[in-house]
């Protein structure tokens, strides 16, 4: 059977979280228009130049990327340094094209806020 669009861009969004690089919580995150076409998409992890938690992760020189690596999801939130994947999708998209924002578990809400200010006007997400 031929899935959905939203099966179809839900699972696009699962692959892209693959690439973050937040050892706490992989995140993955699809914009696409009002004709179902990809806008942009992202993947949470620290910003470019700084050490990726999973790969410094227990070394002795970092034990921990940021002071948020070692804590369990959704705790010491402020100690993360990683940007979320709906922000990430963001910065690359034409915010004026966005129509539906698929993403791989609930956006906080400061990412809903963002999503508002553009013409997203639909979040599906799978947790």
């Amino acid at each position: 059977m031929r899935p959905s669009k939203d099966e179809t861009w839900l699972d696009v969004a699962q692959l892209i979280a693959r690439r973050s690089t937040c050892i706490r919580r992989q995140v993955g995150c699809v914009l696409v228009d009002s004709g179902g076409y990809v806008v942009a998409t992202g993947f949470n992890g620290v910003p470019s130049g700084l050490h990726h938690c999973n790969e410094t992760m227990g070394s002795a020189e970092f034990p921990f990327a940021c002071p948020g690596a070692g804590s369990a999801s959704g705790q010491n939130l402020d100690g993360c340094h990683a940007i979320h994947a709906e922000q990430n999708a963001l910065i690359q998209a034409d915010w004026r094209s966005i129509d539906t924002c698929y993403v791989t578990c609930s956006p906080c809400i400061q990412c809903v806020k963002m999503l508002m200010n553009t013409y997203c006007w639909r979040i599906v997400f799978i947790e």
